[in-house]
């Protein structure tokens, strides 16, 4: 009899790796019939990652998203599930255990079958302790083996990772091959391997990036696959995955069985699809992840980040064009900026001991690499400015390194008095759930149908705070608007700049959009009363970002009339996802701050007085 082989649609990845959003709530709901009559998919990954984290970013409950997308899912009998990085839950930093035990009962009250655990250090430690939420919750546990191209990911390597896991009692495996750069040859192998050790059900995962994965679904499912993740267009191929219509063909002429697929409401599918991205996510994807580069191979840097790279990039260019400018330089392109990055990526990758290029982990090599090129490209020294969440990941404290850290990163450290960590990495981020329970209490806030507004403000702190009060909203309209304007004027439309108007609950926010002369775009904030100049030195950006004086719920942030060192660590700007310590540069009084949290800030923007 014919081995069979099924299909997963992977819909929130193909979202994340073509662009910055997902859809709204409405959209996915009205697409849902449409993928469920294609007739050839019997799973669906509905949420996880970024998905929670882009709903709040354009204030969306990401909570009411769940329940309602995987309903249709549930009543048509095919399964849904999620990607969760274990210790890192649904975010870029560690969450404490409470809140990942909570995590799994949610999502599974929500309707989501399957948790996709993976560590980026692939590091058991982390793992592991999901199983046991995962059961305990009621989910299905599927664990993954991250798949990159080193001299330390060996096949044997990634056989005994496996082996460990399957002790452990996880109830399938996952082969994510983020980048799309696992070989074919090695792939199939290590499915053997896996097979060997138990049958096991195994699905694989990859992107169509660099070029290998056609050939690397065939090689897997010769070894004994049993689920492969496809996409459809129009979000196929490019930074996402190979197209279910493809991989059913060959897989069907390789004498597998495979449902067939409904071309109708394939159709209707990729017609909803589209009219999405007309609306706003288009916005959002640049054109360059529609297309496959092998340049891709060399830094392997994961298809799932390429599209908000691709975004990020712009404000990054023009970071370094601005500087460029106000010092009489020429300007750099953006081909150039990214073969710069990839080649940075490649040098600091090995230096910092060989993370699993995926999230977090692959936006800590990328940011560092990032952010060496920027200060490089301003004449400043490689290494200059190293954001606190990659020194954690360096130092242990996220887990165990592949590999070693370079010794230059090692002599730094223990410059700057870092310490060193070999203890289980949950240890270091103790139970918080009764701090957030307090806050919620204090807000007036509802805890939600199985303390999901609880989890969701644990896991994701700052954005739900945002979200909560309009501002994620705002922000988001207002940077859509910009998008929107500038292609207008592109097109003879309107000119930049030009103010409008944001309501967001009833709540209207001034927006400039297209101003500053290539500063962040668009910004919108509440009215309030202009504070009276300090006194004192000028503490500036040093990058473009938004403004936090606290990384963490618990911290306590510095104020007006506080005693400061010079070094102190006195407030933070997020950028690329990592928190960038800014320190005091001289002994002092802080006389004003100048922003308030979750501002946007520019690259020499002020954020605080010292006198």
């Amino acid at each position: 009899m014919a081995k069979e082989v099924k299909f997963s649609l992977v819909f929130r990845d193909m979202w994340q790796a073509a662009g910055k959003y997902v859809p709204r709530v409405d959209q996915l709901t009205k697409v849902a019939p449409a993928i469920i009559k294609m007739g050839c998919f019997d799973r669906v990954e509905t949420n996880g990652g970024g998905f929670e984290q882009v709903n709040l970013l354009y204030g969306e409950n990401p909570n009411k998203a769940v329940r309602e997308w995987t309903k249709p899912f549930h009543e048509a009998g095919i399964q849904t599930h999620m990607l969760d990085r274990a210790l890192n839950g649904l975010r870029m930093s560690p969450v404490p255990a409470d809140v990942r035990k909570l995590f799994y009962v949610v999502k599974k009250k929500q309707g989501t079958d399957i948790t996709r655990t993976f560590c980026g250090l692939n590091d058991t430690r982390n793992i592991i302790p999901s199983i046991g939420y995962a059961h305990a919750g009621g989910m299905i546990s599927q664990c993954c083996l991250c798949i990159t191209y080193s001299p330390i990911h060996t096949v044997e390597y990634y056989t005994k990772m496996a082996k460990e896991l399957i002790e452990a009692g996880c109830d399938e495996i996952c082969l994510k091959d983020m980048a799309g750069i696992g070989r074919p040859a090695f792939l199939g192998e290590l499915t053997r391997n896996i097979k060997a050790i138990k049958d096991i059900t195994i699905q694989y995962h990859s992107h169509a990036g660099p070029g290998f994965n056609m050939a690397s679904i065939l090689e897997v499912c010769k070894a004994g696959c049993d689920y492969v993740d496809v996409g459809m267009e129009p979000l196929s191929w490019g930074t996402g995955h190979a197209d279910v219509i493809a991989v059913q063909a060959m897989l069907k002429d390789a004498g597998f069985k495979v449902k067939e697929i409904n071309m109708e409401a394939y159709m209707e599918a990729r017609t909803l699809i589209k009219e999405m991205m007309d609306d706003f996510l288009g916005y959002y994807i640049p054109p360059r992840n529609r297309m496959m580069n092998s340049l891709l191979i060399g830094p392997g840097l994961p298809g799932g980040m390429m599209g908000s790279l691709m975004t990020d990039l712009e404000t990054n260019l023009e970071s370094i064009n601005k500087w460029k400018e106000k010092n009489g330089k020429p300007k750099m392109s953006q081909d150039e900026l990214l073969i710069k990055l990839f080649d940075e990526v490649k040098y600091v990758w090995p230096m910092m001991g060989y993370p699993c290029l995926v999230t977090p982990f692959s936006q800590y090599v990328k940011n560092m690499a990032l952010m060496n090129v920027m200060q490089m490209e301003k004449g400043k020294e490689r290494w200059s400015m190293i954001a606190d969440d990659i020194w954690d990941m360096m130092l242990g404290k996220s887990g165990k390194l592949p590999g070693e850290l370079a010794p230059e990163l090692v002599a730094k450290a223990k410059d700057q008095g870092r310490e060193f960590h070999t203890e289980d990495p949950q240890s270091n981020y103790p139970d918080a759930l009764d701090t957030f329970r307090e806050e919620m209490k204090k807000e007036g806030w509802d805890f939600g149908q199985d303390d999901e507004e609880l989890f969701e403000l644990a896991m994701h702190p700052q954005q739900y705070r945002a979200y909560k009060s309009g501002k994620a909203k705002a922000d988001f309209l207002a940077d859509l608007e910009d998008r929107k304007a500038k292609k207008a004027a592109g097109k003879g439309g309107v000119a930049l700049p030009q103010t409008v108007t944001v309501d967001v609950n009833g709540v209207k926010y001034n927006v400039t959009i297209g101003a500053n002369n290539g500063a962040p775009a668009a910004s919108a904030s509440a009215p309030a009363a202009a504070a009276a100049p300090g006194e004192g030195n000028d503490l500036t950006s040093p990058l473009e970002g938004k403004f936090y004086l606290v990384k963490n719920s618990g911290d306590t942030p510095v104020k007006v009339g506080d005693a400061v060192k010079k070094g102190q660590v006195v407030c933070y700007v997020e950028a690329m996802k990592t928190f960038n310590a800014i320190a005091a540069e001289c002994d002092g009084v802080i006389t004003q701050i100048c922003l308030t949290s979750g501002s946007s800030v520019s690259e020499d923007d002020v954020l605080m007085k010292i006198k």
